[in-house]
């Protein structure tokens, strides 16, 4: 009656949830039972060790998986900050584009690995496993991935409405004022505020303020660093970057050490950028002169005057008529013809043609100074 009494105070509904097992079954006399249990136990467990191998081997893929992504990734950025060559550029998106699909497998594998764990009975070792062995730390959820039009409306948006206290972060000095300003203003911490400062960068270099660049590349990598720590964590930015200023004010120094390399590594890809950009915008400019000089018939004036003879280029130095004409009776007519027509064409010789079209303007130009010069000679 004690033990009828003891066990209606047991709360039969977590039978459900365990593994129904032979163990209770009747069994031929001559077995031996406990012998049964073990072998019974030990497969259990070999099922279950299999299971949980399976399961890391799982996680052990997309970590390395995620590891080679964040490499592309930054290749990418390097790439993109160096200006390289379109070629090169594919191949680099080519290669992030297949590491995020073979991550998105792997993510897919683990999550539907810990489902069918979770639908597995409870046994007697499953039960006996501790309950509170570890602490859970509130985990940013993944967010879909943002198409290339999505992120530049975005950092568009997000730049006109505080792109005044994104510079004003960038001329900060100190770690406490970073601190205190991203304190007060934590929607800065984003990915947006980092591009910005590092195209703010760019500028200040192609202006050849350089000491203003390198302060706003500390700045730069201060933010890159807390995003990158918020990876790292897999939390929100804005919740983490206290945790990157207690550590580098501590004077850690393998922290401070690659910080300092970053930042330099930074500065010089400012740099190469810029020189980039000032050649490019060079290259523009001297097109744009080429295409004003450009003379009637489509030449360049300064391209044909340097493929004429030294003894035609004085000609047109001293502008004096008088020796052209002498020039070109010493001349080749045919070679002489040709080089008239590239210098009207460049707008070098403006002929006083009486011809009714282009055809009789471009035959008539070295009969036109030849006939001057005959002309000079009878007078």
């Amino acid at each position: 009656a004690v033990l009828v009494g003891r066990m209606s105070r047991i709360d039969y509904s977590v039978w459900d949830h365990i593994e129904v097992s032979d163990d209770e079954d009747d069994t031929h006399p001559n077995i031996d039972t406990p012998s049964l249990f073990r072998w019974r136990h030990q497969a259990r467990v070999e099922r279950m060790e299999e299971y949980k191998k399976k399961g890391d081997e799982f996680n052990k893929a997309l970590c390395e998986c995620r590891r080679k992504l964040a490499e592309a990734q930054k290749k990418l950025q390097d790439l993109t900050m160096a200006g390289s060559g379109d070629a090169e550029l594919s191949k680099a998106q080519a290669e992030e584009k297949k590491l995020k699909k073979e991550e998105r497998e792997w993510q897919k594998k683990v999550d539907d690995h810990n489902r069918e764990e979770k639908k597995m009975p409870w046994n007697v070792d499953t039960l006996s496993k501790d309950g509170f062995s570890k602490s859970i730390v509130n985990v940013k959820p993944d967010s879909a991935e943002e198409t290339e039009e999505e992120k530049e409306q975005k950092h568009k948006t997000f730049v006109e409405k505080y792109e005044k206290q994104i510079k004003h972060f960038g001329m900060l000095r100190r770690w406490d004022d970073s601190q205190k300003y991203l304190s007060d203003n934590p929607h800065l911490v984003c990915e947006e505020t980092a591009n910005y400062l590092v195209i703010m960068c760019i500028d200040l270099e192609v202006e050849e303020k350089h000491a203003l660049m390198e302060q706003v590349a500390h700045q730069t990598i201060v933010m890159q660093f807390i995003l990158e720590l918020a990876k790292s964590l897999k939390v929100d930015p804005r919740g983490c970057f206290r945790q990157f200023f207690a550590k580098i004010k501590t004077a850690d120094q393998q922290y401070q050490e690659a910080f300092n390399d970053e930042l330099e590594s930074f500065k010089e890809r400012v740099r190469g950028r810029a020189k980039i950009r000032i050649e490019k915008a060079m290259k523009e400019y001297e097109e744009e002169e080429r295409q004003k000089r450009m003379g009637p018939g489509g030449l360049d004036p300064v391209e044909v005057y340097e493929s004429l003879p030294a003894e035609m280029q004085k000609c047109f130095d001293e502008k004096d008529i008088q020796m052209l004409q002498d020039v070109i009776s010493k001349m080749d007519p045919t070679e002489a013809k040709a080089h008239m027509k590239k210098c009207i064409d460049s707008g070098l010789w403006v002929p006083n043609s009486k011809g009714d079209g282009e055809e009789k303007e471009e035959e008539a130009t070295y009969e036109e100074v030849k006939q001057e010069q005959e002309e000079t000679k009878k007078e």
